[in-house]
């Protein structure tokens, strides 16, 4: 009987198929645990901030607009984290800045602060915690959102009653599908008028035939495929 030999590079290749294999797996799997991980979809989320800083006071009793902290939202992806001296317009301890501008003095010697004054003198950033943090391979864009009448409310919850901020939602990948897929049921449009995006405690009468009404003003019509958030 003759006999039947591979050829050598048989060898390698089924070596490198057995690590392309390992590689991908390792890949699906670390993208599976980002995407599962506690920081991520876990609803009740509360990291603990370098300063305990109150959206229930701020956002809620004071009624400061979420845009004059996070003041790129409505142009940029990111709602970014407010630089400190926005936080030293109230809190500067009456120091001077370059431009010649006095900072605010309210509770400026407060040992709370602490974090904010040492961020002022030295220039380095506050370590806030992130409460939302996608994964890196998910796109988002706050700007359409923002801009397309989604309120903040819709994925933050009611952060003006929080003095601490708490993840509220999943920001799973079914969770935002879902929101996506109602965008275009009559009666389930989550819209409004843009001007009213920050206004949390906002009351809507007859909320269907409204969100429907500013969902055709605005042309909302929100993709479902793939490469929408991964691109």
């Amino acid at each position: 009987m003759q006999e039947f030999h591979f050829p050598t590079w048989v060898n390698k290749f089924t070596a490198l198929a057995a690590i392309t294999a390992l590689s991908v797996g390792g890949y699906l799997a670390t993208c599976l645990f980002a995407a599962i991980h506690p920081s991520i979809v876990n609803v009740g989320h509360q990291p603990r901030q370098p300063v305990p800083f109150s959206h229930k006071l701020h956002a809620g009793k004071l009624k400061m607009d979420c845009r004059y902290c996070h003041n790129t939202v409505e142009k940029a992806g990111h709602a970014a984290v407010p630089p400190t001296a926005t936080c030293g317009n109230c809190h500067g301890g009456n120091r001077t800045t370059a431009d010649g501008r006095t900072l605010g003095v309210i509770h400026a010697e407060s040992p709370l602060l602490e974090p904010v004054r040492k961020s002022l003198d030295t220039g380095d950033a506050v370590p806030w915690q992130r409460v939302h943090d996608l994964p890196d391979f998910v796109y988002f864009n706050h700007s359409v959102h923002i801009n397309k009448g989604v309120s903040c409310v819709s994925c933050h919850g009611r952060v003006d009653q929080m003095e601490v901020v708490t993840q509220v939602e999943s920001m799973s990948m079914k969770w935002c599908l879902d929101c996506h897929r109602k965008s275009t049921e009559k009666g389930h449009l989550p819209v409004r008028d843009p001007n009213l995006v920050t206004q949390l405690d906002l009351e809507i009468e007859n909320p269907n035939e409204y969100h429907a009404e500013w969902a055709e003003k605005l042309e909302v019509n929100p993709k479902i495929n793939c490469s929408t958030c991964h691109r």
